[in-house]
This record gives structure tokens, sequence and C-alpha cells, in this order.
């Protein structure tokens, strides 16, 4: 048995619904497209009206496969909007094949008629592509984040759980797009009712553009240590041009042992051992996310020499930065 809610009192009663539409990508996250439909349905339900509609929508209408295996049967092609509508693309897993050329034609061409667009997960690439994010602040998963800063120069990427600047918005993916949507209902119809639909939720700790997606670097490594969190983020911060430990050290007030022996306490690794970890990982990265040369991802990633990248690499991954490449490019086409 369905128990009708208290309806809340929304700040603009009898407007027209607000429409969104849902562009679902090949290989969607549906957790990211879950979290903001169920945010609207309930804003609907609590605000004891129809606020907001919204529709799936489909490069050739038709079905669409999510992450998860799950099938869905949009409710229309890429069809003409109207220019109050709001489109949310919807990305997840190899969002550069996903991202046709048909697609790229029809964001851009709703985008000149006014078309609020959106990019939910890794969706930010496809706005991207388009064009529509350049000059713009955005944001896009953390996992894909050094692709794209290497793709896109034009477009100023944050860190945050959501962006929203003028009319593109994107979402770090997840439940950001709970975040977002709680945004936007306030926006729309009020504090009280965005609360409420956090509370249906129970969702307890809603962020802002200000929070930041990934966890603190303390809490992310494990451990407390204020040097080793410093000397960790300058790593993180300076991947194409890796500083020297001993720099490192000198830059905390430490001895360069005193900065070994920490490392080998808390990580059971040497300064060097980590910081090489770090522009491996990153490049790994590049490799299964850009197009980018392996030499140029070498070069990203602090090495000036392709030799000694791929040495490190087949040490690390045990196989070299070409068959890594090779072998996700054969998986993605089984």
């Amino acid at each position: 048995m369905d128990i009708q809610p208290q309806t809340v009192e929304v700040k603009t009663a009898g407007l027209r619904p607000r429409r969104f539409v849902f562009v679902l990508l090949e290989n969607f996250t549906m957790l990211s497209f879950a979290c903001a439909v169920e945010s609207l349905r309930i804003a609907n339900r609590m605000g004891g009206q129809q606020l907001y509609s919204w529709v799936t929508a489909v490069e050739g209408g038709g079905m669409v496969t999510c992450s998860n295996g799950t099938t869905f049967t949009a409710d229309m092609d890429l069809d003409e909007l109207e220019r109050e509508d709001t489109v949310m693309v919807c990305g997840g897993i190899d969002v550069q094949a996903a991202t046709t050329r048909r697609i790229l034609n029809w964001l851009r061409r709703e985008a000149r008629r006014g078309v609020t667009m959106a990019g939910l997960c890794t969706a930010g690439y496809t706005l991207a592509r388009a064009g529509l994010l350049d000059g713009k602040k955005a944001t896009i998963h953390w996992e894909n984040q050094d692709s794209f800063a290497e793709e896109f120069e034009d477009v100023k990427l944050t860190k945050s759980v959501f962006v929203v600047d003028g009319n593109r918005i994107t979402t770090a993916g997840g439940t950001a797009s709970i975040d977002l949507m709680l945004k936007l209902i306030a926006d729309d119809h009020g504090e009280d009712l965005a609360n409420a639909v956090a509370d249906q939720l129970i969702y307890s700790s809603i962020r802002t553009d200000q929070d930041t997606q990934r966890l603190s670097t303390p809490t992310r490594i494990g451990v407390r240590h204020p040097k080793l969190s410093t000397v960790v983020q300058k790593m993180e911060q300076a991947i194409e041009d890796p500083i020297s430990p001993a720099t490192l050290a000198h830059e905390v007030g430490m001895s360069t042992r005193q900065l070994e022996r920490l490392f080998r306490r808390y990580l059971n690794r040497s300064p060097k051992r980590y910081y090489m970890e770090l522009r491996l990982q990153k490049a790994r990265n590049l490799l299964m996310q850009t197009d980018m040369s392996v030499i140029n991802v070498a070069l990203a990633c602090g090495f000036t020499s392709p030799s000694h990248f791929s040495k490190c690499y087949r040490a690390h991954y045990d196989t070299t930065p070409y068959r890594e490449r090779g072998s996700h490019a054969a998986r993605l086409s089984i």
C-alpha cells in the first residue's frame, strides 16, 4: 500500500512541466541516469503535481544497452526538440566509441537553438567533442580527467561533483546526479521541495558544486600524516614534470632519508616507487581512453625515453604499452 506523503508547497505551482530529454549512449551508466530520473519522479510526488516530465532518446530510436547489460527501449529518436527542453546525455564505458557523428551533429544543432545541454558521468566528453564546452567550466568522472585534460585544452576542467556554467551542465557520475537534480529542483521550485526529495532518497549529505568528487588525500591513502599527504599531493600534481625526492623532502622541511622512512613506514614503498606507480597509472588511463600515440603518452607522464617508458610499464603491468592498447581495443570489440 502506497502511503501518500504530505506534499510541499512549491513557489512556482501551475507552470508547464519542465521536460528533460535523456539521451542514452551505448554502455551508459545506469546509476547516474536512475539517480536523475528518480529525483524528478519524487519531486512530482512531493510537489503534489507534475512539475517535471522526461523522455529517453537513442540514436536511431529503438533499444540501447547500459554498462550492466540491461536493455532499454527508448521513447524517441534524436528528434527536434523545444527550446525549453533540457538535454541530459548519459555516458558510461567507452564513451569515445559511443559518441557518433550523428549524435555530435544533433547536439550542435539543438544547442544553436538554445537548448540547455548536460553531460552525466562521462558524457562531458561528448559535449566537449561537440565543441559545446569551449571556454566553459566542466567536470567529468575522476577516472577520465587525465585523458579529458589532454584532449580538450579549451575547457576549464574542475574536480567538482557537478558544474553549472550557463546552459551547460556536467556531472562526475554516480550519485552526483542527485546533487545536481536537487540544485535544479531548488532553483525551479524552492529549497523546501529539494530538501523533501533528499529526505525521500535518504540522502543526508547534499553536495554543492564546491565539493570535489574524490576523497581527500589522507582518506584515500589511509594515512593522516600531514607531510606525507602534502608530498603525495605534489606528486599527483606534477606527473608530466616529476619532482625529485630530494626537492619534495626539502619543500616539506624534511631530509631525503626522513622522507624515505616515512614512505616505507606508511606506504610500504620508496617515494621513487610510489611516484612511478602514479605516473604509470596515468599512462594506462591515457592509453585506454585516448588516441594519443604511445610516445606522447610517455611524454605526458614524465618519460623522455620511449624505451624506458616501455620497460617500466612492462615491469609494473606485465605487458607493453602497445599490447595494453591492443588488448583493450579487442575487449571492447567483443
